[in-house]
């Protein structure tokens, strides 16, 4: 396939700032029959064609975009959605089987939407409306059923709850996600310090933030620091280098290495390390 219209395969699948250009140039691209289509699946799929994939990929675009154009409203850029949905084709072209008898433009939808959905719910709120798989579907159900912006009556709760399978609960919980909005931490700069009073910095306090706290933190960790250093030092020499093997090397000994080392038994290591322990935890309580 020839790519004289302009632009690259790399610029191809992804639209960048001239969306129009883009869009005029993929609809000049010519569809495949299903011979052609065919030839190139079988050149990828058993010879590693990659000329094959590229072709299949570029006779596609078009499709890409009319699925992209679906998604508009949720305020996402459109050439973003564009460039999440033909990766979601290239990832359709790789797993394309010609011999199944279907389609490439009929396999690679579940792939483009897929990449989208998954797009529209990174990047729509800040906090995740949808996580698990139920939660997605109910998601984009419910944007298509949800024409207008106002509440569900009862009945039309029930009504879709039926529609998709899940309970009346989840729908509630989902049009509740669906109606809220972000809200910055801090106040705009132009804001007046009246309104600027009701920005959650101004608020929410972090209570770990707090200088005294901090600062108390910090010297128990000083003291405790020293009170381990202090009861370490008056320790014998083989209880200091046992819990310094069993407790603070990166590749900590085992009791059978010590007792080599010393010369007893694995036992005896047990017991000089519990009662190297206590002195230990004695020392650090005075």
């Amino acid at each position: 396939m020839s790519t004289s219209l302009g632009l690259s395969y790399a610029n191809m699948v992804s639209p960048g700032a001239n969306l129009e250009s883009y869009m005029r140039t993929v609809s000049r691209i010519a569809v495949l029959s299903a011979e052609e289509e065919r030839e190139l699946g079988e050149r990828l799929f058993y010879e590693e064609d990659l000329e094959a994939a590229r072709q299949l990929v570029m006779s596609h675009l078009r499709f890409v975009v009319h699925i992209a154009k679906s998604y508009s409203g949720y305020g996402l850029p459109q050439g973003d959605l564009i460039q999440e949905g033909n990766v979601g084709l290239m990832k359709a072209v790789k797993r394309f089987n010609p011999e199944k008898g279907v389609r490439l433009v009929s396999f690679a939808v579940h792939w483009i939407k897929a990449e989208i959905h998954e797009f529209v719910l990174r990047n729509w709120r800040i906090v995740k409306v949808a996580t698990t798989k139920a939660q997605r579907k109910l998601f984009f159900n419910l944007r298509k059923s949800k024409q207008e912006l106002r509440q569900f009556t009862a009945a039309e709760i029930k009504s879709v709850a039926e529609d998709l399978n899940v309970s009346p609960k989840d729908v509630r919980e989902m049009e509740g996600r669906l109606g809220a909005y972000d809200a910055a931490f801090d106040a705009p700069a132009d804001q007046d310090d009246e309104k600027a009073v009701f920005a959650p910095a101004n608020y929410l306090e972090d209570k770990a933030a707090d200088p005294a706290l901090l600062l108390e933190n910090e010297n128990y960790v000083e003291s405790a620091n020293d009170q381990l250093r202090y009861a370490m030092a008056n320790l014998d020499e083989r209880s200091q280098d046992i819990l310094q093997q069993r407790w603070l090397m990166d590749e900590k000994a085992t009791l059978h290495e010590l007792a080599a080392k010393y010369n007893v038994s694995a036992e005896r290591i047990r017991q000089l390390e519990k009662s190297a322990m206590e002195k230990l935890k004695k020392g650090m309580e005075i």
